[in-house]
């Protein structure tokens, strides 16, 4: 391998700068993930720990070292309980990047069409709706905490399964491909309470939370309003038209390597 440099009798390969680039950048990212959060200042701390560990064995501090030593052979495991929230964020943010949808191909614009009837239908009789379409990556755990249905989407079957006296109308239903999956499902709120001072009711909360941590859509139907609004990557998006809604779902649903490829260059010049 060519050699860019040497420090002293240690040579410094083009590989080597390839592989400091790799870690500096997974350290940035997840630097990014733990950013603002009490994680961050144990991350810090962890770094510390290992950094004095280093400079111990480099001395010889033999009972430091030693001591440290205890510590870093358990990193792993108190690695995983510290930064359990913490490592989903990340792998969500990986799955959800153009890069973790390369091979995933997803054709379900006709989907759209149902989806936006079935909303603007259920927004003239003020019945609540939330639907959470399913992109690249399954949420099986939120499909168990509901009411198994796995039957063919169609306009009618949404609609009875919102009309208000329906067993099956409070909470979320489950969409994936053309298959309706569960109904009654349970979502993770969001921490979000108002958006531009407008406070957020307990459904939008729900169909917002859910796309902070998985790749999905939220299709939401407001009881009070009528109003039909959008969540999508931990962004709510409200008082969509139907022709609005139909192009939206239409090009979010709708997942090409075309697009991976150019949203992984879009991706990576984000993060310069």
């Amino acid at each position: 391998m060519f050699d860019i440099f040497k420090i002293g009798f240690i040579p410094f390969t083009f590989l080597d700068l390839i592989d400091i680039v790799f870690v500096s950048f997974i350290i940035y990212k997840l630097y990014k993930v733990v950013k603002g959060t009490i994680a961050a200042q144990i991350f810090l701390g962890l770094i510390l720990v290992f950094l004095l560990s280093f400079l111990a064995q480099a001395v010889n501090l033999k009972a430091l070292g030693w001591l440290l030593k205890l510590i870093t052979d358990i990193w792993v495991i108190a690695f995983i309980i510290l930064f359990q929230p913490e490592i989903r964020r990340l792998l969500v943010m990986v799955g959800k990047s153009p890069i973790g949808r390369l091979f995933v191909r997803s054709n379900q614009s006709d989907i759209a069409d149902i989806l936006t009837d079935a909303a603007f239908e259920m927004a003239q009789n003020q019945h609540g709706a939330l639907i959470v379409i399913v992109r690249s990556t399954g949420i099986r755990g939120v499909v168990e905490t509901g009411e198994q249905i796995n039957s063919k989407i169609s306009k009618n079957l949404l609609r009875t399964i919102f009309f208000p006296r329906s067993p099956l109308h409070d909470g979320a239903v489950i969409v994936k491909g053309d298959i309706i999956e569960a109904a009654r499902c349970t979502l993770p709120l969001s921490q979000e309470t108002s958006i531009k001072g407008v406070p957020l009711g307990m459904r939008h909360r729900a169909g917002l939370g859910i796309t902070e941590q998985a790749d999905v859509i939220s299709l939401i139907v407001s009881e009070e309003t009528g109003g039909i609004s959008i969540a999508d990557n931990g962004t709510l998006r409200k008082g969509l038209s139907r022709e609005s809604l139909k192009t939206y779902l239409t090009q979010r649903m709708t997942v090409t390597k075309e697009k991976n490829f150019k949203g992984i260059l879009e991706y990576f010049g984000k993060t310069k």
